[in-house]
């Protein structure tokens, strides 16, 4: 009888504590129903949100690390998320035109809209034939927009003001503790612009060679640096032809050009065939447009990986 009553009492107790974990799981999950809800589609917007977000707000990036961004394609479940957003930050431009039919179609009309484009007030015209060598091979003379605004710390000081005021204004009950956040975050930004001018104001050079695609218009703009590049910024090729390489390699002996640059996730066969040609040290440079799941899971930030680029500018420019 003692044994059937203890059995009786531990069902109980299991029942009891069951039904609080539940009852303190549905309390989270309302709580962070009320919290701002931030979707970001890619690495550099997720970045700066949640920077400012800190623990008041739930940041999403709805381009996982290390996906091709330039491919992707939205789940429905990803449609669910943004449908339920407060505030949806995207970078705007021809990558991002399968956004713009979503947008029109979504049922959430209370939600706000960040176009990273429209937080600065000069994007850049590429014109491939002045960009790249392998365009000027080719003789082709159109040009396209730069996307990739937040290369240039400046610029993204600019872009982390535009979030922080549209915060504000969804949940003014954060607002003191968004905009904190932002006087800390734009102080670290403007010390990351410092020390690039630093570099750039006591470099032997003020041009750079990149044996990949080139996402650093604003940052050369910002800079005043020069490059030559196998492609421009938004370039599809992978492969540059043998007079391309041969012309950089050419560029890298005359100009005694230390380093040779590629940006992350990208392969590196083109700028080790230079490096094999000329001497010249392999490095990479952070255009900061996607990150890889094992950085993403090791706390880097658009912050660091800028830091890291300063001491690669330091390399190539002396």
């Amino acid at each position: 009888m003692k044994k059937f009553i203890s059995s009786i009492l531990i069902l109980l107790l299991a029942f009891s504590l069951s039904f609080s974990l539940c009852a303190c799981k549905d309390a989270e999950n309302e709580a962070s129903n009320e919290k701002l809800q931030i979707i970001a589609t890619i690495f550099p917007q997720f970045d700066f949100a949640r920077e400012l977000a800190g623990d008041k707000a739930q940041v999403q990036m709805l381009i996982t690390p290390g996906t091709e961004s330039h491919s992707f394609e939205p789940t429905t479940s990803d449609i669910m998320a943004i449908n339920d957003c407060d505030i949806f930050i995207y970078t705007g431009g021809e990558s991002d035109s399968w956004i713009d039919s979503l947008l029109k179609n979504t049922d959430n009309k209370d939600m706000t809209v960040i176009s990273l484009m429209q937080c600065v007030p000069d994007t850049k015209q590429i014109e491939d034939t002045h960009h790249s060598e392998h365009e000027q091979e080719h003789h082709h003379n159109h040009s396209h927009t730069d996307e990739h605004v937040w290369t240039s710390p400046v610029n993204a000081m600019m872009i982390a003001e535009k979030i922080c005021a549209q915060m504000c204004a969804r949940d003014s009950a954060n607002a003191d503790y968004y905009r904190n956040n932002l006087s800390q975050y734009l102080a670290k930004l403007s010390t990351l612009d410092s020390e690039f001018r630093e570099v750039t104001e006591n470099a032997s050079r003020r041009t750079f060679v990149f044996a990949d695609r080139y996402p650093l218009t604003y940052f050369s703009s910002e800079y005043g640096l020069e490059h030559h590049a196998a492609f421009s910024g938004c370039s599809d090729d992978t492969e540059p032809s043998a007079a391309t390489v041969a012309r950089l390699v050419d560029i890298v002996k005359e100009e005694n050009i230390p380093v040779v640059l590629k940006i992350e996730l990208s392969s590196d066969s083109i700028a080790n065939t230079i490096s094999k040609e000329t001497g010249a040290e392999v490095m990479t440079f952070y255009s900061c447009h996607n990150i890889s799941r094992n950085d993403f899971e090791n706390g880097e930030t658009y912050l660091s990986l800028m830091q890291k680029n300063v001491a690669t500018l330091q390399a190539a420019l002396n």
